[in-house]
């Protein structure tokens, strides 16, 4: 698959405790999706998309208990928070947070980021938001062809041993899953809207350790929903 698998697929790899922290932060976007709107996945897109994301890597209990807790009429108000960070060995960092606590987040995270070397500043024009959706297919000029016929703005199709990786306009996601269910093909490895690198760094082995105890710090951090980097060589 394309580069930005690569990487994806090695940050998948989780302790147990951050494994755990999945399904925490799986909770609060499926609860924050379901009280922005009617706690019904076919009737609530927001809904929708957060239980594809997660489906693969929760417990459909933890969805459910999700949804219902939203039903119930909790008042739990989570607050979105996006923080960028220059990293070790010229690497950048941008973190997503969703969190009751918006000042203990801030901290949080850039406790986390300040102590393997790194340090805030303005990184998020290094980075490009896509959709991405990864299929498990070997048809992949048929996969095009039919995501240009469906009107959809695509930016690359490719073409990996058994899988292909679409990425399209974040405004055309939607639209691009629907023709791929249309053409059959109802199973996602990934679907979900991200933030991808323009370019890529290798870090030296000293800068790679130190943001490898970063990321791991991070994927266990309550309040931490997500992480983009342009690091290739984790």
């Amino acid at each position: 698959m394309g580069r930005h698998f690569e990487v994806r697929a090695a940050a998948m790899a989780a302790t147990a405790k951050a494994k755990s922290a999945i399904y925490m932060r799986a909770s609060k976007e499926i609860y924050a999706a379901a009280k922005s709107g009617i706690p019904d996945p076919e009737s609530n897109l927001a809904l929708r998309s957060a239980i594809e994301k997660y489906r693969k890597t929760c417990p459909k209990d933890v969805i459910d208990r999700a949804i219902e807790k939203a039903k119930g009429g909790d008042a739990t108000a989570y607050i979105e928070g996006r923080y960028e960070f220059f990293g070790p060995g010229g690497s950048y960092i941008v973190v997503d947070t969703l969190s009751d606590n918006v000042n203990r987040a801030l901290v949080t995270v850039r406790t986390i980021v300040t102590r393997k070397g790194g340090k805030m500043g303005s990184v998020l024009y290094n980075f490009q938001m896509l959709g991405l959706i990864d299929v498990k297919a070997t048809n992949r000029d048929e996969i095009e062809e039919n995501l240009i016929l469906g009107d959809v703005d695509v930016q690359s199709v490719e073409q990996n041993d058994e899988y292909v990786e679409v990425t399209v306009s974040p405004s055309d996601f939607e639209k691009a899953k629907d023709v791929l269910k249309e053409m059959g093909i109802t199973e996602f490895e990934t679907a979900e809207v991200t933030f991808v690198p323009n370019d890529y760094v290798d870090l030296d082995e000293e800068s790679l350790g130190k943001f490898k105890d970063m990321l791991s710090a991070l994927d266990e951090a309550e309040d931490v929903q997500a992480v983009y980097h342009n690091v290739s060589n984790i």
